[in-house]
């Protein structure tokens, strides 16, 4: 992990599988596999964080040369929306604050819609030719509390700025999330939208967008209540 990381949290959600989500575009589909694999049917009774990390560990094992995150695990087995607090540089955060409100997973699920992308090519890497420094990664956990905020607020504007801006954190850090044909296609929804992103990585996946009216093409998802 990273030398004086940067404290700060990542917000995760639960999603029905309402959809054939592609694989490699971001939606830990290959982590949803392996929960398929380990558990058959549907995740287990009992403590949600030893399900998380036990789903973690098996996805993981030793020996792995690039690990899978610890916000695919969580966001499969917690219901609802949850902000993962890490404050050093464990894969595993500190604490997990679950939200399961009604009113306010209805608010995202009002005004969170998806366009589908080409799924990452095979050679894609998010790793190469990063810029990661002090600045940059407290950007973006800037952009993290101001979007938990707006979603515990329920702040539409607010919402959608903290996701433009998460996701202008992300590209300085990581410049091969993006390319000139996703650059393209958000071009052409801004004008529709308050705030903007990619699913996981980015270079391909699914283009998640903030807005208060309905976006034509777009796909809407269900969050998994506890």
């Amino acid at each position: 992990m990273f030398q004086n990381a940067i404290p700060g949290p990542v917000i995760t959600i639960s999603v029905h599988p309402d959809y054939q989500f592609n694989d490699r575009s971001g939606m830990s589909s290959s982590t949803r596999k392996k929960a398929i694999n380990l558990w058959q049917t549907d995740i287990p009774e009992g403590n949600k964080e030893v399900l998380a990390k036990t789903l973690f560990s098996f996805e993981n094992p030793p020996g792995t040369k690039i690990i899978s995150g610890s916000q695919d695990s969580i966001g499969i087995v917690y219901p609802g929306v949850n902000k993962l607090n890490y404050s050093n540089a464990n894969y595993w955060p500190d604490s997990i604050e679950p939200e399961t409100d009604s009113t306010v997973l209805e608010f995202i699920e009002k005004h969170l819609w998806f366009i589908t992308l080409s799924p990452r090519i095979g050679d894609f890497n998010v790793l190469a030719d990063t810029n990661i420094n002090q600045p940059n990664a407290q950007n973006l956990a800037d952009a993290a509390i101001s979007c938990w905020q707006a979603i515990q607020n329920k702040n539409l504007q607010n919402f959608g700025n903290a996701m433009r801006e998460s996701f202008e954190a992300q590209v300085a850090m990581f410049p091969n999330m993006v390319n000139p044909a996703i650059l393209e296609i958000m071009e052409t929804y801004k004008n529709k939208a308050l705030g903007w992103k990619l699913s996981g990585a980015g270079g391909g996946g699914y283009l998640v967008l903030v807005s208060e009216n309905p976006v034509p093409n777009a796909i809407q998802i269900r969050i998994v209540r506890g």
